[in-house]
This record gives structure tokens, sequence and C-alpha cells, in this order.
């Protein structure tokens, strides 16, 4: 690794401009000493190894909470509490797919979230095959009546993850669409990139007054597997034959709850700096990169915020429950926290896994056009550019975004490997980069050192 003087001996001149801080803010000194964080890498390992896999409204999830207030006042922040919220709560059963005929064999599947189940006799039925959720809204109304819907796609790696939003909406829509055309059930190829036998699950809805159907993702290879049988199979006019079997269940209200903490400012009349992750994560693994790194990243930072001299603005830390199965915590803290201008000034998330941090993006004010020249200068040695569209914020802040219209400032990771891990088996710690780890953990401390120091008005301008 390169001395830290090096590193930084570009980016001196740069400064020359701006104001200084106090020492103990220096944006530069705490990005060296997140370069050598080890909170972010424990974080993870603690969350992954002592509680593993969080799925909201378990028991589970509850065991995250109480180790995440206790992790968070060791840490030494304060104001540290659970805000709890009552959420529906859908559990898996089991799950099991097979080809029937004309080529028997077995298929890797796993249940979305929100599907109803088969029964614990499965479902059988003839398989209609579609490439793209475009070709099933298509299909007239009624043609899929007791038959298994299968909608593919051709999903690839992207680093800024726009591929998500591309096809996604297989999984985010297309069970409730194949619902109204009458389908028995559903089944997608996983939204994904890897090709291992890991299929992918995720969160559906059906919208009112729409019959739950069986919804499931079959492994990537499984599907393409599917894909060429059915291909081969028309050439003789025969249907593929498929039997599914999944037993999910609605198990009702459950508590979740989001863990709070605080770096208290010497300012209270000053807009505080919420940074946000979530606790929970899906049941098939253990949630390294979705997103027990992204609550290791933000914490180191507020830390090593902390630990250097407290600063001007608050910064709250907040771990949201329930992110995974519908945003219950983010929806909760916005509702909690709505029409607080004067308390919120800026928003940010980490949850998009644990590479490096590549680009940097903003929805700032004018007024605080100074103070994002000069974040954009201290990330610079970091390898951080500043192209890209304006900043969004991650799912767990949105809501509060949307209500106070806050500034919001996007550190966004490489996007590369994130979905061929993505609500698979294989989310797990040995997929964490440390190094790659810790170059995030240096990302948000230079930002959060310049905008927990800053006297600027990030007021945004009202909506038009």
């Amino acid at each position: 690794m390169r001395k830290i003087s090096s590193l930084f001996a570009g980016a001196a001149a740069l400064f020359l401009s701006t104001p200084v801080l106090a020492d103990n803010h220096d944006p530069m000194a705490l990005q060296a000493k997140g370069l050598e964080d080890t909170v972010a890498y424990a974080i993870t390992e603690g969350l992954t190894t002592e509680i593993g896999p969080r799925q909201a409204g378990t028991e589970a999830e509850a065991r995250a909470r109480d180790w995440s207030v206790k992790k968070l006042k060791a840490l030494g922040f304060q104001n540290v509490r659970n805000e709890p919220f009552m959420m529906t709560t859908w559990v898996r059963g089991a799950e099991t797919a097979e080809i029937l005929s004309p080529y028997p064999q077995k298929m890797h599947i796993t249940a979305l979230g929100n599907s109803a189940s088969t029964g614990d006799g499965g479902i059988e039925a003839e398989v209609a095959y579609f490439d793209s959720l475009a070709a099933m809204r298509a299909a007239p109304d009624g043609s899929l009546s007791g038959k298994i819907a299968f909608v593919t796609h051709d999903m690839h790696r992207t680093q800024d993850g726009s591929s998500y939003g591309t096809y996604g909406p297989a999984r985010f829509i297309g069970p409730n669409l194949a619902s109204q055309k009458g389908a028995a059930a559903y089944v997608i190829k996983s939204i994904g990139t890897d090709y291992h036998r890991n299929p992918h699950t995720g969160n559906t809805n059906f919208r009112e007054g729409v019959t739950p159907i069986p919804a499931g993702a079959l492994s990537l290879p499984d599907a393409d597997n599917l894909e060429r049988m059915i291909k081969l199979a028309a050439k003789t006019g025969t249907p593929v034959r498929m039997k599914v079997m999944m037993t999910p269940q609605n198990i009702g209200q459950q508590e979740s709850g989001n863990v709070i903490a605080e770096v208290t400012g010497t300012d209270p009349s000053k807009g505080m700096i919420l940074i946000a992750c979530h606790l929970d994560s899906w049941d098939l693994a253990t949630g390294a990169f979705d997103d027990a790194a992204g609550c290791g990243i933000i914490t180191a930072a507020a830390k090593n915020v902390m630990d250097h001299g407290q600063p001007l603005r608050t910064i709250r830390i907040l771990w949201a429950g329930a992110e995974e199965v519908g945003l219950w915590g983010g929806k909760a803290y916005a509702e909690k926290n709505k029409n607080q201008n004067q308390n919120h000034a800026i928003a940010m998330e980490s949850d998009f896994g644990a590479d490096k941090v590549w680009r940097v993006e903003y929805k700032f004010p004018e007024a605080a056009k100074d103070v994002r020249t000069e974040i954009s200068q201290a990330l610079s040695p970091l390898g951080i550019s500043i192209s890209g569209p304006p900043a969004s914020g991650g799912a767990d802040i949105r809501d509060i975004i949307a209500s106070n219209n806050l500034a919001i400032i996007d550190l966004q990771q490489d996007g590369t490997r994130y979905f061929d891990l993505h609500h698979t088996p294989d989310d797990t710690l040995d997929k964490i980069d440390p190094a790659q780890l810790r170059q995030n953990v240096a990302a948000w401390s230079t930002v959060l050192s310049i905008i927990s120091n800053s006297d600027a008005d990030f007021t945004m301008p009202p909506k038009e």
C-alpha cells in the first residue's frame, strides 16, 4: 500500500482556497484514518456470525436489534435506541420444482416474498413461456388460465446497477400481472447475474383485488435449461409440464424496529445529517453484502468523526428494519419525523454492497455549491469521480427525503458483482473485500467530516 503521505500529497493544493477546518475535523486526516479502519469489518462479521440471516419480523431480526443496540452503545454513540413498529410478516416454507415432461429433472427454485402457497401437494401444469415481461403483458387476458407462466430475461453486470431497473419488474410486478391473466403460478429467471444454482429471492406485491398466486425464481442455469427445453419441445408441438411446490405463509402482524444512534453536534439548530443502512436481510444467507456491510461502513465513518471531536451538526445513524420485505423501516422513520425540516439537512445511505465507491452524486441547493466542490476535491485521491446524474437517495431514506425535501449525497459503489450475490445463499462474509470496505469508510469519513462541520444552508428550494 502506498504511504498515506504520498496518497494525499497531490490533494493538498486543492484546499488552498477552501476554508480550513479545526485539526480534529480535517477531512483528509479522517480519510487517512478510514483507510486503516477495522470497525466496519467487525460490525459486518458480528452481524453475519453472531446473528446470521435476519428476515424482518422474525426472532432473528429481534436478536439483531438487541445486538445492534449493545454494539452501538459500546462504540460510544449517544441516544442509542430501538424504535419498534408493527408489520405484516411473510415467512418461507418448503420449496421444490421439477420438470415432469418431456425432459424430467429437478430444478432449483426459491419463493418470492409475498408469494402464495401451492399447498403441500404442489401445482402441476403446462409452462407458458415468455422471453420478456413485455411479452407476457401482451398476452390476451385469460390466456394463461391454469398454466405456470415463465418469464426470462437477459440481465448483465453493470457498474451502476442500472440493469436491475430494466429487468427487476419481472419480479416486482410480474406475479401480479400473471395472476390477472389467469396463471396458476409464476416463475422467473432469477433477477441476477451469476451462473450458480443459487436462486435469487426478493419481494413482490399483489395489488388490492388481485388474487396472490405462487411465485418463485429459478436459478439462472435452471432457467436457461428450461428455456432450451421449451424451444426443443416446440419443434414437436409438445408442451413442457412442470411441478412447483412452495408453502410460505403469512403469520400476521409482527414487531420490527429501527435502531437509532447519534453523534451529538454542538449546535442543535443546525439540521442533522441522516445516514442509513438496513439491518434486516433475506433468510437465504447471512446478508453480508446486503446490508451488514452498509451498516458497518456508515457506523465506522460516524465513529471516525466522533473520535476526532464533536462536530457542529448531529449525525444520526439509522439501521432500518424490514427493508427487504417492503421498506417498512424507512416508512416508519419518515412518518415519525415528517415535516421536521429543522431537524434534518442531508440524507445518505449505503445499501449496494461493499465494493469501492467510484462516483459521488449530489442533490444540493445553490447555496451549498462550495461544499459540493470541497467534497469532490477531497474524494479525488480515492479515485472517486463527480460525473453522473443527480443523487436520489437509497430505499430507506426516500420517504424522509420526500416528506422533508432534503439535500442528498450518494456515494455510489461499484455494483459489477453485486447482483451475483444479491438475495442469494451466496451473500456471505467471505465475499467482503476488506480493502474495498476500508475505501468506503474513507470516503464516508471524508464526506461526513465536511458536511457535519459546515454551516452552509442545505435547505432545498420548494418543490415545483
